[in-house]
């Protein structure tokens, strides 16, 4: 082997395995979308998830993207008033659902004691929002990485946090 064949090697590797690794990435953020589809009842295309972790938990909301679109807010109100009800009692069925009973924090979620995780819902102008705050750092840092793995599994449609958009925690 010259002194080529190595770096070039490497090279060649690096590129097939980043190829790889995004086509997969694709695959699942097809794969989540598709069965969004049967969970949420507004288009993910004509939408925005925000995900903000929060020192006591995080705020979870979804935005229309046309202001004016009114039978989407609709949508997205009732979805997010049903789930925020669903997690009250400890049903996280409907994430399972779209990301898959692995997902990150889940388990930790579902094993939380009623009343330990307060969940709120809450109307936008624009969207719903559910406000989810604990003092338990375990749940916490389960809500934390819940809200990492939606990002991941939503990238076309979601964001971090924006603070400016929050409403105040009771």
């Amino acid at each position: 082997m010259n002194f080529f064949t190595i770096p070039l090697l490497i090279a060649l590797f690096t590129t097939t395995a980043a190829q790889a690794i995004e086509k997969t990435d694709e695959k699942r953020l097809d794969e989540v979308a598709e069965r969004g589809t049967h969970v949420m009842p507004f288009d993910l295309e004509k939408t925005t998830h925000v995900f903000s972790k929060t020192p006591k938990g995080g705020v979870q909301q979804v935005v229309v993207k046309g202001k004016s679109d009114t039978e989407k807010i609709r949508l997205i109100r009732v979805h997010l008033s049903e789930i925020s009800n669903d997690f009250k009692h400890g049903d996280f069925s409907k994430p399972a659902r779209i990301h898959g009973e692995d997902m990150p924090g889940l388990a930790e979620l579902k094993s939380a004691k009623p009343g330990e995780i307060k969940i709120e819902y809450a109307e936008l102008p624009d969207g719903a929002q559910i406000s989810y705050s604990t003092s338990s750092p375990k749940l916490i840092n389960a809500i934390h990485r819940w809200f990492d793995a939606q990002l991941s599994d939503h990238a076309r449609h979601a964001v971090p946090g924006h603070p400016h958009r929050h409403m105040p925690h009771k």
